[in-house]
């Protein structure tokens, strides 16, 4: 990952956006690509956890590094700070937009009620956000994703892959858009095997939203559901997912991710052999396609779902022994298929 510059756009907490990204402290706002004032900019701002999470946000900024590259554009960044409120979102989206930035898109359902306020001052600029879908507007494209269709088919593998008959779900914070991510994961695990049990367990509640940012919250979970004889265990939990893949690893048992295709995730190279598979969410081409519909002058808006027939949701494969093992992907792809075709229904609460 290439050096890059940074900018505050959050003058309040400056002394939080000093800090470095860890786990739990604030992070600074970013302005990549050229210092070239007249090239034409597009706008991110993070989501909890934000920049280094190997899942969502990571996502989210391939998409916007894919633009820079390919579209010629230099993308500013913006990354949340801890504890943070509605008001210094709301600043965020503000400055990024009066520097001419277009689009600038919300990553995660956080930055709704910011860009409810914000998308009306600035009718001229498209803002996106994603995951969800209460803020509309003329200018407003709303990127969501059929999610629990991937948890199905990831619920399907750990099906398979089980061998106690005991799997796990850790979900991040308990707000609908996790629930869709659970109910799809036990549809798939019951569905595959009946008697299997799934031990479910949340994080934190709303408003506290450090289930999403604290890898310690996630490697305890996990620990405790392993310690129940939990041999598969799928987190969607952004950046405290990591923890429970580190603690899945460490046990020897199997770790499924989430958003990303975390086995290829360099900041969890080390446990990666024990990432069976990922559930995926093309948050990458959702955050490029929007930028490349405003250069082009045709600016998407309004609800943009993407589902698993058109490639918006899946499951990786790039683990040797996920495709070595010929009856859970045989599994996967004959559940892939009867979704597509309807003949599966997948559950979006439990």
């Amino acid at each position: 990952m290439r050096r890059i510059t940074r900018i505050a756009t959050v003058s309040v907490a400056s002394a939080a956006l000093a800090l470095t990204a860890t786990a739990c402290g604030g992070k600074k706002s970013t302005d990549s690509g050229s210092s070239d004032s007249k090239k034409a900019t597009a706008a991110i701002a993070y989501d909890i956890g934000g920049r280094g999470d190997q899942s969502f946000n990571d996502a989210a900024y391939a998409g916007a590094e894919k633009a820079e590259k390919d579209l010629g554009l230099q993308i500013k960044q913006a990354e949340p700070t801890e504890g943070e409120s509605d008001a210094d979102k709301v600043q965020r989206l503000t400055e990024l937009a009066r520097t001419g930035a277009n689009p600038v898109i919300g990553v995660g359902f956080a930055y709704a009620p910011a860009i409810k306020k914000v998308a009306p001052k600035f009718p001229k600029t498209t803002f996106g956000i994603i995951d969800d879908t209460s803020v509309t507007g003329s200018n407003v494209a709303n990127l969501v994703f059929n999610e629990e269709q991937g948890s199905y088919l990831a619920g399907v593998a750990a099906a398979k892959a089980s061998k106690t008959g005991k799997v796990g779900f850790i979900g991040g914070v308990e707000v609908p858009l996790i629930k869709k991510f659970e109910a799809g994961y036990v549809q798939g695990v019951k569905d595959t095997n009946p008697k299997a049990e799934v031990l479910t367990q949340y994080l934190t509640q709303p408003p506290n939203f450090d289930g999403f940012s604290k890898p310690d919250l996630g490697k305890a979970a996990a620990q405790g559901q392993l310690s129940k004889g939990a041999d598969v265990i799928y987190a969607a939990a952004g950046l405290a997912g990591s923890g429970s893949i580190e603690a899945a690893a460490t046990a020897g048992k199997w770790a499924i991710g989430v958003d990303s295709d975390q086995y290829k995730q360099a900041g969890l190279a080390k446990f990666k052999d024990q990432i069976l598979t990922s559930a995926t969410k093309n948050v990458t081409s959702a955050v490029f396609d929007l930028i490349k519909s405003v250069k082009d002058g045709k600016p998407e808006t309004g609800e943009i779902r993407y589902d698993l027939a058109k490639g918006g949701v899946g499951l990786a494969d790039s683990n040797p022994a996920f495709t070595a093992n010929k009856d859970l992907t045989a599994a996967v792809e004959k559940a892939k298929a009867d979704i597509i075709a309807g003949k599966i229904k997948v559950k979006t609460t439990p």
